[in-house]
This record gives C-alpha cells, sequence and structure tokens, in this order.
C-alpha cells in the first residue's frame, strides 16, 4: 500500500486539504498492483484476477443499497500502474468517475517444516506480526479508503484469517493452494465486518468534527447531509417536537373576550 501511493518517498507529506464529500459517493474498489520490486516473503498463490474480482464483489455488495453511495465501480487491477502513486489514482477518477477509492493490499505466509519463523509486515498504520506454526496459512487483508481529489486516509480497516491443518498432514501443493484460497475469503469476510465498523466511526467522526471533511450534494441529491439520512431525520423529530411545544403552549394561554 505504502510502495504503491508514495514510491520512492521515506517520509510522506500528509495532505493540507480539506477533503470535500460529494453525496452520493461515486466508490471505487481495487488491488493494489504488486511491487514491480517483488514481495520479500509470502504465498505463492496470491489470488487470481478471477477470485480478485469474486473478492471486491462481496465487499461491493455488502455496502450496496445505503443513500449516501451512489455506484461502486470495481476496478482491475490493470488499469493501475505499479508504484503508481496518486497519478494512477487520477486517472481512474477520470476515466471511471470515481472520487473515493477503496484500496485493498494484501500479504500471505503458508509455514510449513521448513519455514516455521515470525514474520512483521507493515501496514498503512504499523506492523503486523506473522507467528508461524506447523502447516499454518495466514493471510493479511488491508482496505484503506481514500478520497482521491485531497489525498486524504477517511478510514482503513483490517482483515485477517489463519488456517490450521493437522500437523501431521501431508503439505502437497494442492493443499497449499486449497489452503490458500480459504485464507483469503476469510480475511475478506474479516475485511467486511471491520470496514462496516470503521465506516460507522466515520460517520461519527464527521457528525463531531465537520470541519474535517466538508459535505455537498450531487444535483438532485436528497440524501442526509452528514452520510445518510439519520441527520436530516433527527432535525425533522426536533423541529415536529418544537411545533408541537408551541401548540400546546398556545392552547393554553388566556384568550381575549370580543
Amino acid at each position: 500500500m505504502v510502495n504503491f501511493l508514495y514510491p520512492g518517498q521515506a517520509t510522506p507529506r500528509p495532505p493540507t486539504a480539506i477533503p470535500v464529500l460529494r453525496l452520493p459517493l461515486r466508490v471505487g474498489i481495487a488491488f493494489v498492483p504488486p511491487s514491480s520490486k517483488g514481495q520479500s516473503f509470502g504465498s505463492r498463490f496470491g489470488p487470481t484476477e478471477v477470485q480478485k474480482s469474486t473478492l471486491m464483489q462481496r465487499v461491493a455488495d455488502e455496502f450496496k443499497g445505503r443513500d449516501y453511495i451512489g455506484s461502486i465501480e470495481i476496478v482491475p487491477s490493470t488499469y493501475l500502474r505499479s508504484e503508481g502513486g496518486f497519478a494512477s489514482l487520477d486517472q481512474v477518477r477520470g476515466l471511471l468517475g470515481v472520487d473515493v477509492i477503496a484500496l485493498v493490499a494484501y500479504d500471505q505466509v503458508q509455514f510449513t517444516n521448513e519455514n516455521i519463523l515470525s514474520l512483521s509486515y507493515w501496514t498503512i498504520v504499523g506492523a503486523y506480526i506473522f507467528h508461524g506454526n506447523k502447516n499454518d496459512s495466514q493471510t493479511l487483508m488491508e482496505a484503506a479508503v481514500y478520497d482521491i481529489p485531497s489525498r486524504h486516509l477517511l478510514f482503513r480497516a483490517p482483515g485477517v484469517s489463519q488456517v490450521q491443518a493437522g500437523a501431521a498432514a501431508v503439505y502437497l501443493e494442492q493443499n497449499l493452494r486449497a489452503d490458500s484460497a480459504t485464507g483469503f475469503d476469510l480475511a475478506t469476510t474479516d475485511l467486511i465486518k471491520n470496514l462496516k465498523a470503521q465506516l460507522e466511526d466515520f460517520r461519527a467522526r464527521v457528525k463531531a468534527s465537520p470541519g474535517e471533511v466538508k459535505i455537498e450534494h450531487q444535483p438532485g441529491y436528497t440524501g442526509g447531509g452528514a452520510l445518510g439520512g439519520y441527520f436530516d431525520a433527527a432535525l425533522v423529530i426536533v423541529g415536529i417536537a418544537g411545533w408541537l411545544g408551541r401548540r400546546r403552549s398556545g392552547s393554553h394561554s388566556p384568550q381575549s373576550g370580543g
């Protein structure tokens, strides 16, 4: 994730522009392309393009139907250049019309008798430790949701899984491949759960600190102003309560004779 977004930058500068989210959002989902430098370690059975598309569709299906999300585009890996950074995301934005993108990175370590180790994998927010156990397949997925124009990280979420085979299992290639696919499927389930939690946390932060993110409406959009209809509904309830209070007050006021 870091190598793709900030190629050649040891200490990336934080963005200064305030994110402007125009509702309903046009969202893209893409797997980060492999680094041209190669992986330092990992399983040799990464997900195929078909598997990636299936996993991304699972994520998209979980977030469709929300009034503040207008569309979700599955972005093929071929649309992003290795170490392409935000310039590559700008091209995707121009091509597909998405303003927010969820970038998915992954790694997977399969331990056998020969490589029972503990390995450190660096994510966008720190290190994740793979602890080696015999015949384990450990998978880490990470989704980082960015506002493309401002370069701001809106929120992120991890997904992890561990597939354990029997200690006496014969770890043939087909076993490794099957455990690899199962690991990605389970990690995607965990990723979706954590993304939902982080999305709700992000919505709460937007309401609590409106100066950090600016919300605008696309022409014709009538949904809620704070990433959903709950905010507008609350205003309506307050308005009705105030009207009822004024009506009750008026009904008990003294009437003048005439």
